[in-house]
């Protein structure tokens, strides 16, 4: 639609303009800071940062139903700028002008409700979110948008020049860092690191494809973060891991269109996702309490994050008594099909404890839950899901395992409806998925195949005929008739199918 076309009170408000005051907000000492610098931990106690919009108030000016129509006749709109994650600009990055978006087909990606057989079998009506369907086939790319859009700006506004990117990451991160890089060049250049053989063949073909620097070091992620962390401290270069507080705020998006798929209506909604480096809960979190501020949303949805036990310090974290004296210990980390969640010290659990108990305080109730579950868990689930018309990725398994758990511990009722975060597309992790089917997992996973699970191709090459097909060699006439004829029988023996009256 045209924007003469749109009512006539709301269409003011379509085409947002920069608006808001925003600032860092040390989660440590409290103090603010200005954004015209790249900032990724506060210059004065090094404690992480949350971006905070000092102007939000006048958002609350606007009265809930309002802003529901001006999401909804906006998500109608054809301007690029608008089409991801700032349809819900005036909570994301209201300082940042359109000109400035980079919008490379992310968010707004499809909520698809599992299937009826799939459902009595977990218990509970559910939906995937699939956000394999972003442009790099991950969810990062939320995050991206967000912390890319930012760094034009600065670029546009002569508050920086040339600009190195640069991430650690277990695949995901690199691969929508680069890309979202690459749609910058010349302005922008990027490096990504990764750890050595710890990456799927798929996700490090793609910053490689994007034209990124790669290094591959020893270690796992956690020892490619501290480097990152020292290159970013002594050299001039923009962090683009979830320490950077843009890519907090991209990441929102995904509360925001889930409050805006199920009408806003979020009292009896479940929101399950892998914690990983702990970017993801958080945006989540700061996602519907902005929502249920401005009066979008009139409750807030429980919120279950899970771990592997693999690699489950925020859940450790959490199960240690409520009395005020709980520690946070990170962890060594074992191999882990969900690669992306394989963290043992995550760059956000600041952020984690600040917004789970602003969280449960203002829902008034305990809204926030932890769940551990196993290597065979995340396998069977995903492969069980991918059964039945799904997508997901390791990670998807582990948030629908995830859900299992936080049902079996009571947190969940099955009369409630859950929304299952698939953070990458099932493409990327292929090779677990051979694994399974082949039984070659390696003893640190802890995994075994389930019989009724195992797909294999089968190779049909009847015994009754000499010739056979090649490649620039075709049958013809006779032969090529046997040759249908043997294979099509065999494969109907072989499924057991029954012959045309």
């Amino acid at each position: 639609m045209k924007l003469d076309q749109f009512p006539e009170a709301i269409r003011p408000r379509l085409i947002p303009k920069p608006d808001g005051e925003m600032i860092y907000r040390c989660l440590g000492c409290r103090k603010e800071h200005g954004i015209e610098t790249l900032l990724y931990t506060c210059p004065d106690c090094g404690s992480v940062l949350l971006l905070h919009d000092r102007r939000f108030e006048r958002l609350k000016a606007i009265d809930g139903g309002t802003w529901r129509k001006i999401l909804d006749y906006r998500r109608m709109l054809k301007d690029p700028a608008v089409k991801g994650i700032y349809r819900y600009h005036e909570f994301i990055g209201p300082v940042i002008p359109l000109s400035s978006v980079v919008y490379l087909g992310e968010g707004h990606t499809p909520v698809v409700e599992a299937n009826a057989h799939l459902q009595a079998k977990a218990g509970i009506r559910f939906f995937y979110k699939n956000d394999g369907q972003n442009p790099s086939a991950s969810f990062k790319d939320r995050g991206m948008a967000s912390a890319l859009s930012y760094i034009n700006f600065l670029i546009q506004e002569g508050h920086v020049d040339e600009v190195l990117s640069i991430c650690a990451s277990t695949g995901d991160t690199s691969a929508a860092a680069a890309l979202y890089a690459a749609y910058l060049k010349p302005k922008i250049k990027s490096a990504v690191l990764l750890p050595h053989k710890k990456v799927t063949p798929q996700q490090l073909s793609q910053p490689l494809g994007s034209g990124a620097d790669v290094f591959e070091i020893p270690g796992v992620f956690d020892d490619c973060m501290k480097v990152v962390e020292a290159l970013s401290e002594r050299y001039n270069v923009a962090l683009l891991n979830s320490k950077n507080a843009w890519r907090i705020l991209g990441q929102e998006s995904y509360s925001y269109e889930i409050a805006q798929d199920f009408d806003y209506a979020m009292a009896d909604k479940v929101v399950v996702v892998p914690i990983g480096n702990a970017g993801n809960i958080t945006a989540v979190m700061s996602g519907f309490l902005k929502f249920f501020e401005a009066g979008i949303i009139d409750a807030l949805p429980k919120i279950v994050g899970v771990q592997s036990v693999h690699a489950n310090p925020v859940y450790r974290y959490y199960r240690q008594p409520e009395d005020g004296q709980r520690k946070f210990v990170p962890m060594t980390v074992k191999p882990s099909v969900a690669q992306a969640a394989m963290i043992g010290n995550p760059v956000s659990m600041p952020r984690v404890i600040h917004l789970v108990e602003r969280y449960n305080r203002v829902a008034g109730d305990l809204r926030v839950f932890f769940a551990e579950v196993t290597e065979q868990d995340i396998m069977d689930w995903q492969l069980t899901a991918n059964r039945n018309g799904h997508i997901a990725c390791t990670h998807g398994g582990e948030s629908l395992a995830g859900l299992m758990k936080a049902m079996q511990n009571g947190d969940v009722d099955s009369k409630e409806t859950a929304i299952v975060d698939s953070t990458a597309h099932a493409l990327k992790f292929a090779g677990f998925q051979d694994m399974y089917f082949q039984d070659s997992f390696p003893d640190g996973y802890a995994v075994r195949p389930n019989p009724d699970l195992v797909n294999r191709p089968r190779y049909v090459r009847p015994e009754s005929i000499e010739k056979f097909p090649e490649a620039g060699r075709p049958l013809e006439g006779e032969a090529f008739d046997r040759f249908v004829d043997a294979v099509s029988g065999q494969i109907a023996e072989s499924l057991d199918l029954k012959k045309k009256v």
